[in-house]
């Protein structure tokens, strides 16, 4: 072989060998980190998955979901979120204020997306809901008044309702701003309140023996632990103390509690894909705005208000997005 010939062979073989090497590299699949309050059985993360689909990826191809589940023990993030961290995700997707404070004391690098904190700004989260200039951003479910609307809607529901006792988490955060505004309105409602105070599951039971000896009329359970996962609980309580109550979330409703008014959590859910999508292609946390409920749900269960002797007003029953009968 001339030695020109050789020569040619030689640098071209340099020139592809970069190229074919970069060619044999496959390319990263991102890694989503997902912390899921509740348990596999959450129709949260139906709702996240089908956001993803939405936007094109496909799960075990191009993105992987490496999940971990609290089953609502607020202790267990710290750890939890340990554990995902070391998988070296790329994001981390979590729910509530409790689990968006947990990972933000745990990284400042990974980007956060959270779905349901009440106030980010108070707890610490972000800087602005414009601005939030850190490692996390997503969406709230903030709405000043919520907790007054609900009390004016159970009040209209059951007019001759005067004494409600509200369920509460103080651990939560979202939970003490609403007590002052329970307070607040129940002022201006002419309503007797009792505010009791629930950490787990099994305070329940002994949380409505406080109320029925209170003689309560009615019953609004704060969003949160331990009342996330003790909807049929909660609701079959209501039923066996015969008091009508109120709750956050739909699924209550469908469990046979009477009535439930909020923001649509599944929708927060859906929609946090795309701040994951927004974030693998490049965009940083801090400059993405954190959205505020976009949608709202009265939704009442007719069953249950004929259980408890109960007609309710035309004027209720009209401003219903869903009638369960």
């Amino acid at each position: 072989m001339k030695p020109t010939t050789l020569l040619i062979i030689l640098v071209l073989g340099i020139l592809v060998a970069p190229f074919a090497d970069h060619a044999q590299q496959p390319s990263k699949v991102p890694r989503i980190g997902v912390l899921w309050e509740r348990t596999p059985t959450d129709p949260f993360i139906v709702a996240f998955r089908q956001g993803l689909r939405e936007l094109g990826y496909t799960e075990g191809q191009s993105i992987v979901l490496a999940e971990r589940y609290a089953y609502s023990v607020v202790d267990r993030y710290p750890a939890l979120i340990a554990e995902l961290l070391d998988l070296n995700i790329d994001v981390l997707v979590v729910a509530g204020t409790n689990a968006a404070q947990a990972a933000k004391a745990r990284t400042s690098t990974v980007p956060i997306v959270f779905t349901l904190p009440g106030n980010p700004v108070e707890d610490g989260l972000v800087a602005s809901f414009a601005h939030p200039d850190g490692n996390a951003t997503g969406l709230s479910t903030h709405t000043p008044g919520l907790t007054g609307k609900q009390l004016e809607l159970l009040k209209a529901a059951v007019p001759q309702v005067s004494r409600v006792t509200v369920l509460y988490n103080a651990v939560n955060p979202v939970n003490r701003l609403a007590l002052q505004e329970a307070r607040e309105a129940a002022r201006a409602l002419a309503l007797e309140l009792q505010a009791l105070e629930v950490h787990q599951g099994n305070d329940l039971a002994s949380a409505f023996a406080a109320l029925t000896a209170w003689r309560a009329e009615a019953v609004l359970a704060f969003p949160g632990p331990p009342f996330g996962t003790e909807l049929a609980h909660l609701a079959q309580l209501a039923a066996a103390h015969h008091v009508p109550a109120m709750f956050i979330r739909r699924e209550f409703v469908e469990v046979g509690g009477l009535l439930a008014y909020g923001p649509s959590f599944t929708d927060n859910f859906r929609r946090a894909a795309t701040y994951v999508d927004k974030i693998l292609k490049g965009a940083k946390p801090a400059d993405l705005p954190v959205e505020q409920p976009m949608k709202y749900e009265l939704v009442i269960n007719l069953k249950t208000a004929q259980a408890l002797g109960l007609i309710l007003p035309p004027t209720v029953l009209f401003q219903a997005n869903e009638v369960i009968r």
